[in-house]
């Protein structure tokens, strides 16, 4: 059978059906709560809704704005939350308008990655709460002015790192920390799939989409099936590929199970070897993070026929000096050092999603810091974002935590930044 990302994720509990609508929304929508929570949410597309839905479950708020450049996703949306919260939501084009127009607490970023900078700004310039999905932003140097706006604003944000809720990663962690696994010295992670493509033909977006704002601050590139709705996420100019868009999510799992900062060395080598000419990022990636605690090796492959090992295609190994642990989504495995050692495995199952909306709720009525905080989407982000700036300069990246920047690498340093196109303006001043 054929494994696209979003077959993938719709097999899971990560989305849920809405050709009915379950009892569950309208039962929870306000939950025990005097006052809901009002949100708007930027980018109601597919995972904006997803989000969305997750807010609802979890109770105690009201999806009182959306926002969206393209009218269709606009229209289709605020008549799915009119059905599920009983009250159609406002609808506006621009964001900003949303924001100047709406009474709200919070703010769901989910557009793609080239405008979470600018919608996060503005969200906490009117003194909002903010959940944003990852990666934190499009360039590290976006990333980092948006850690200083953050600390400077005393708002709750949280970064759309769902697994850190997953009861599997949580168990490894604590496993881990316990001694179990002995000492970690290597650790591998990985998600092989066949990334479904559609036509790259260049052609004139659908009517109902606004392309060139969509574009926003990236180039404006020629639109076709293959860099729009949800297939940007392996467009250079936008989504920067598999490692940035999904590998990140093992990456921040990784560093949360091991209390990582951000890697002081990262070297990169793959290439577009299958879908030259329909994608451009890398289709075959190995990227080695050196971390002060040890090394992290990243691979994928977005082809190729069905796998050898198919149950260990997404996640993450970790190779201690007692045992070896597997992880991934509601499983983990333990394989202990000796020979025919029997295997332990585990089957918790978590809807991360919903955990980790509930938690930044939750973290808004009370004031606290939530499970994701903008320091750990920043770090994650980073990250992967040094192995991007190691393939495409085709060096070795040196990288100093405390400075914020790359050592001794001209070519390398200047990927740290892309320049927005006019009439915006990118946020970094340092």
């Amino acid at each position: 059978m054929k494994t696209t990302r979003r077959a993938f994720l719709q097999s899971g509990s990560v989305i849920a059906a809405a050709t009915t609508i379950p009892n569950f929304f309208m039962k929870s929508v306000h939950a025990g709560v005097e006052s809901p929570l009002k949100l708007g949410v930027i980018g109601v597309g597919w995972y904006g809704m997803v989000d969305a839905r997750a807010a609802l479950k979890a109770g105690g708020v009201v999806i009182s704005s959306i926002c969206d450049v393209d009218s269709e996703h606009l229209e289709k949306s605020a008549a799915e939350l009119e059905q599920l919260q009983g009250t159609r939501p406002k609808t506006f084009k621009l964001y900003q308008d949303m924001l100047d127009n709406s009474d709200l607490d919070a703010v769901i970023i989910a557009s793609p990655p080239h405008w979470h900078a600018l919608h996060l700004l503005a969200a906490l310039d009117r003194k909002l709460h903010v959940y944003c999905e990852k990666p934190l932003a499009y360039d590290i140097r976006e990333c980092q002015a948006l850690l200083k706006a953050v600390r400077d604003s005393g708002r709750i944000v949280q970064i759309g790192f769902q697994r850190r809720q997953h009861a599997s990663f949580r168990q490894v962690r604590d496993f881990i920390k316990g001694g179990d696994a002995g000492d970690i010295i290597q650790v591998d992670a990985q998600i092989h799939y066949r990334a479904g493509t559609k036509d790259p033909t260049p052609k004139d977006p659908p009517p109902s989409l606004d392309w060139n704002l969509w574009c926003g601050p990236a180039p404006l590139i020629p639109y076709s099936e293959q860099v729009g709705h949800f297939n940007w996420r392996l467009e250079r100019t936008t989504g920067h590929g598999h490692l940035v868009d999904w590998g990140i999510h093992l990456v921040d799992a990784t560093r949360m199970i091991l209390n990582l900062m951000t890697p002081h060395k990262v070297a990169a080598t793959g290439g577009i070897y299958k879908l030259k000419g329909i994608i451009t990022t890398p289709d075959t990636l190995t990227a080695h993070f050196e971390f002060a605690e040890g090394p992290l090796v990243w691979r994928h492959r977005l082809w190729g026929a069905e796998e050898y090992t198919p149950e260990v295609n997404n996640g993450v190994f970790f190779f201690g000096t007692k045992a070896t642990v597997f992880v991934t989504d509601n499983r983990w495995v333990v394989i202990p050092n000796g020979k025919n050692a029997d295997r332990k495995e585990y089957t918790p199952a978590t809807d991360a999603g919903l955990e980790h909306m509930r938690d930044f709720l939750t973290a808004v009525r009370e004031g606290r810091q939530p499970a994701c905080p903008i320091e750990e989407g920043y770090r994650s982000t980073v990250t992967v974002k040094l192995a991007m700036i190691a393939y495409e300069s085709d060096s070795v990246v040196h990288w100093d935590e405390a400075k914020g920047t790359i050592v001794d690498n001209p070519a390398a340093e200047k990927l740290l930044k892309r320049e927005y196109r006019a009439p915006w303006k990118h946020p970094y001043s340092g």
